[in-house]
């Protein structure tokens, strides 16, 4: 599969079969997404695999009321994959300080570049995934005890797809680019 393939194949699946995802195949999509580029290679991005399905369903029900919709969606995928980001080094100097006026907001940039690219990786390998971002963040970092020093950044479930949705409308490329 091409990258081009992979960009325009990927969708945004919330259906999913309750075949299991094999571990190697989840170190293999990890190892993948780790070459994602990072600030200052500083490479923050750590994710939790949530397989048990207790734990899963916990999460689905307490940690998602904010959109409980969510919640449906992760008690279907065999994986609930957390993304982390380990705090205070993405955007920042080694004192400390910021290196630029977006201070802290790095950590985002960087682990939303992981995320893409851990979604495309999972399509790579034949599974479906979404990215999260309405979830009640202190309830889902309680439940997954997240070390101190890195946050929940999003949560991706992911699975063999049980739903094939078609690609959405996107704007033209007039509407999205400006050369000067």
């Amino acid at each position: 599969m091409t990258g081009k393939e992979m960009i325009l194949g990927r969708r945004s699946i919330r259906k999913y079969s309750d075949k299991p995802v094999d571990e190697a195949v989840l170190r293999e999509i990890v190892e993948e997404a780790s070459y994602s580029p990072s600030w200052k290679h500083t490479q923050i991005t750590r994710y939790i695999a949530v397989t048990d399905k207790a734990l899963k369903e916990k999460i689905a029900s307490e940690g998602t009321t904010i959109w409980p919709g969510n919640g449906d969606i992760i008690r279907q995928a065999p994986v609930l994959m957390a993304v982390c980001a380990v705090e205070k080094r993405s955007g920042f100097e080694r004192d400390g300080s910021f290196s630029t006026e977006r201070e802290d907001r790095w950590e985002f940039f960087d682990t939303g570049i992981a995320s893409q690219t851990l979604c495309l990786a999972a399509y790579e390998h034949g599974l479906g995934s979404v990215i999260l971002g309405l979830f009640d963040i202190d309830t889902v970092t309680s439940l997954l005890e997240v070390p101190e020093g890195q946050k929940v950044v999003a949560l991706i479930p992911l699975g063999y797809a049980a739903e094939e949705p078609a690609a959405p409308r996107r704007k033209a490329v007039d509407d999205l680019l400006t050369i000067k």
